[in-house]
């Protein structure tokens, strides 16, 4: 799987159900191990005035899936 295969997918939080957005972009140590995700959600009409982007460690992804990424943010 590519980094772009995963851009595709919406991240949602196991224990709320909420849409977080999508991934925008991933930092990667010096093995090539992803360490973190950073996902952006632009909210209601206004998009970037109502944006968030948050940083998601690759040890609470708990699933992927076809067209969605499950997290376990509170982890």
């Amino acid at each position: 799987m590519r980094l772009s295969d995963l851009q595709n997918k919406d991240i949602v939080d196991i224990k709320t159900g909420e849409r977080l957005g999508i991934i925008i972009d991933a930092e990667i140590n010096n093995e090539g191990s992803i360490e973190k995700i950073y996902v952006y959600n632009k909210k209601g009409l206004l998009g970037r005035l109502n944006s968030e982007e948050k940083k998601i460690l690759w040890k609470q992804v708990k699933k992927i899936g076809f067209d969605v990424i499950l997290v376990s943010i509170n982890d």
